[in-house]
């Protein structure tokens, strides 16, 4: 087995060929996931907004801080305390003022209560300890920029803040975030002023941190709700799609296998779409291939019986030739051996005929075909060679080019032969048979009637079986194989058409064959079909 299922492996093409190891279930699965994965992307945004929250802040606090310093500038001495406190009231900021040597010489803590006071991990409760790891887990996954952690220096002066030193360097109002020990934010700012002091703000901005948070806590419900969703439509998917298709598939395997009797494919009938049409598609296609099956054994019955009748009395006769030695009695012998042998040449081609049938109309162009025409000729040909018995035929030829059917001349032409045969043999001495070719109903109607003794209903069906012979009695036995009407049937339907029986007009004993087929109304390549 390994053999042959690499060999398949090697078949497929090599763009698909990984699909074949993944289940439809998992495929599934990972389509949702990767819509899913798309949806999280989301958190890169999250990254994105907070860097933008902060960037706003640290321009607002560069901006705030230097209008204190234009005003502490503008103010006399005196008031200078006065308007630190106030504006750290106001903004919750600690401002410190430094001297130009770096002493510090104004703090906002030691003017009003300290407005905001940093957060030891170890001190904080579990729910806040689960948000800060969830913090990390976000900042890690958006591969996101880590600020250095903010520690107050041991000795408080103008050159332990890199903020300062930078505003003095360039003159301008310098900006910093850095993380407090809780992970919130910790804004300052730095200005220097005309006189050489220096001031710093610092700010705890939790409000960043709460407001980043609860948008990450939609963005997670939103996830979560879209991932189970995505699941319990993946494992909808896989009951409505996967489960029929492997049912499907073991049936097919169980036919496959020979057991197809035992195997009922499910039709799904509650189903509309398209796994339903294919469900149907191949029920009736395990029943169509069971028919063909049956038929196919029953055809081979059929000619294993018939060709044992000939082949016994060709062995009687060989064997009883060595012990005969009259030679009237050997001549009887030979023209029975001779007539043997006819027989089984004539029911070896028929078969063979009959088991080609429906592959080579399959294979077969057809043309517009004129049957008013081409019955004419047959009847001319058969007159001009002689008609037994004195059976005479009558034809009366449409208008030309009004029977005009689509079809494959031959076949055709041995289905009207096989009809005019069938009536010619079961007609009496000197009896008439006619042909009728007329059109109704967008069909061409090709009848064959016959003085015999007609076809009673109840045999109507069972003359078109193979093999099924009733011949005149005044017919030598064997001169038929039983298989000239069911080739005729066999050819008709192939042309899409139907032949059936029914009792003469004229209401006079006799049989009545009747061939439909579907008329071809343009003769043009666009109605040639193949």
């Amino acid at each position: 087995m390994a053999p042959d299922t690499d060999s398949r492996r090697n078949d497929a093409p090599l763009g698909v060929r990984w699909s074949g190891r993944i289940s439809l279930t998992l495929r599934i699965l990972a389509v949702n996931v990767f819509a899913l994965a798309l949806l999280a992307g989301g958190f890169f945004y999250l990254d994105s907004y907070r860097s933008r929250i902060v960037d706003d802040r640290l321009e607002q606090s560069a901006r705030e801080l230097k209008l204190l310093a234009i005003g502490l500038e503008n103010a006399p001495p005196d008031l200078h305390e006065r308007l630190i406190a106030a504006y750290a009231r106001q903004t919750d900021d600690r401002v410190r003022r430094y001297a130009p040597d770096g002493r510090l010489i104004a703090d906002s803590f030691t003017m009003n209560a300290p407005r905001y006071r940093l957060r030891l991990p170890s001190e904080e409760e579990l729910k806040r300890r689960i948000a800060r790891f969830l913090d990390k887990a976000m900042d890690r996954i958006v591969f996101a920029d880590r600020p250095p952690n903010f520690e107050e220096p041991t000795v408080d002066r103008a050159q332990a803040w890199p903020e300062i030193m930078l505003a003095d360097q360039t003159g301008k109002p310098q900006a910093t975030n850095r993380y407090a020990p809780d992970r919130t934010f910790m804004i300052s700012a730095a200005v220097k002023m005309k006189d050489g002091t220096s001031l710093l703000s610092t700010e705890n901005a939790r409000d960043i941190t709460r407001v980043v948070r609860a948008e990450r806590l939609r963005l997670g419900i939103v996830l979560a709700a879209a991932a189970l969703a995505s699941v319990l439509l993946s494992l909808f998917l896989a009951r409505t799609i996967v489960q029929p298709i492997q049912s499907l598939a073991r049936a097919a395997v169980r036919v496959r296998l020979g057991r197809a009797r035992e195997v009922t494919v499910p039709r799904l009938p509650e189903r509309r779409d398209e796994i339903g049409m294919l469900a149907r598609a191949l029920s009736d296609m395990s029943h169509a291939l069971r028919q063909r099956i049956d038929a196919t054994d029953a055809f081979a019955a059929d000619v294993s019986h018939e060709l044992k009748n000939p082949i016994a009395s060709l062995r009687s006769a060989l064997d009883a030739l060595d012990r005969v030695e009259q030679p009237e009695l050997r001549t009887q012998l030979m023209d029975i051996c001779k007539e043997d042998v006819r027989r089984l040449d004539r029911l070896v081609t028929d078969i063979a005929e009959a088991s080609r049938i429906d592959a080579q109309l399959s294979r077969t162009r057809f043309e517009p075909i004129d049957l008013g025409l081409l019955i004419e000729k047959m009847v001319i040909a058969r007159e001009a060679r002689g008609v037994p018995r004195g059976v005479r035929l009558a034809f009366a030829r449409p208008r030309k080019d009004v029977a005009v059917v689509l079809g494959e001349e031959q076949r055709l032409i041995r289905v009207l032969d096989n009809l005019i045969d069938n009536a010619v043999s079961f007609s009496p001495d000197g009896g008439l048979v006619q042909i009728i070719a007329t059109v109704a109903d967008n069909e061409v109607l090709v009848s064959v009637e016959d003085e015999g003794p007609g076809v009673p209903e109840s045999e109507r069906e069972h003359v078109f079986r193979r093999f099924h012979s009733v011949r005149p009695e005044n017919e030598t036995f064997g001169k038929h194989s039983g298989l000239g009407l069911a080739i005729a049937r066999s050819i008709v339907e192939g042309h899409q058409g139907k032949v059936s029986i029914a009792d003469r007009q004229d209401a006079q004993s006799g049989a009545c064959f009747i061939v439909r087929l579907p008329m071809a109304v343009e003769r043009d390549p666009g109605m040639v079909s193949e």
